[in-house]
């Protein structure tokens, strides 16, 4: 599990600064500034979560159920949460925006949330 949380983690990293420089290049001519705005959200919260991953990677031993859903919270969290703004972003640019996508996105961020709750509790778990 570790090696795993690591390489996602190194893979979320390196997509988000590919993805950044696409945007900021290649994208900046065909979307608008909200989907602009948009896809540096994603790009965003993925750079964040792949930090965290590569931290938690680093740093949990993976011995306890929380440890391990903590770290699945962040993988999927990221992946449905900015993954579906880059799909509804390209799509919106295209004129044939995927709204099924609209809803995995909160559901993503549901993730993220989650996420961060059990690593705060996990925190506390530990003082109390």
């Amino acid at each position: 599990m570790i090696l795993l949380v690591q390489v996602i983690g190194a893979l979320y990293g390196m997509l988000a600064v590919i993805f950044g420089a696409f945007g900021a290049h290649a994208l900046k001519k065909s979307f608008s500034e909200a989907q602009l705005s948009s896809f540096e959200t994603g790009v965003k919260y993925q750079m964040y979560h792949a930090i965290v991953l590569l931290v938690i990677g680093f740093n949990f031993g993976f011995n306890t159920t929380l440890e391990t859903n903590i770290a699945y919270c962040f993988i999927i969290g990221t992946f449905l949460f900015s993954f579906s703004i880059y799909g509804l972003c390209l799509s919106d640019s295209k004129g044939k925006k995927l709204k099924i996508l609209g809803p995995i996105t909160p559901i993503g961020g549901l993730f993220l949330v989650v996420g961060w709750g059990l690593l705060l509790y996990s925190f506390i778990a530990e003082v109390i």
